[in-house]
């Protein structure tokens, strides 16, 4: 059966992700660090992650957990 909450969860829309003048670059990028971190932190505590790092990551995004801070001179790119 088709899940919507499930299919937007791993395929959102951009626009409400890309926020101001946020490139897709940026968003990758942070996106990329922070499942690193979170894949290191579980590591850390021995903690079996039933989720990939990177959609947790693309979650707390959404959410509003963490913010990307973009340098100016990418921001107009």
């Amino acid at each position: 059966m088709f899940d919507k909450n499930r299919d937007l969860k791993f395929n959102p829309d951009l626009k409400t992700v890309l926020t101001g003048h946020m490139s897709r670059y940026s968003l990758v990028r942070a996106t990329a660090k922070r499942a690193r971190e979170i894949a290191e932190e579980a590591e850390e505590k021995k903690i079996i992650l039933t989720e990939k790092p990177v959609s947790i990551a693309i979650d707390e995004l959404i959410k509003g957990e963490y913010e990307i801070e973009e340098p100016e001179e990418i921001r107009n790119i």
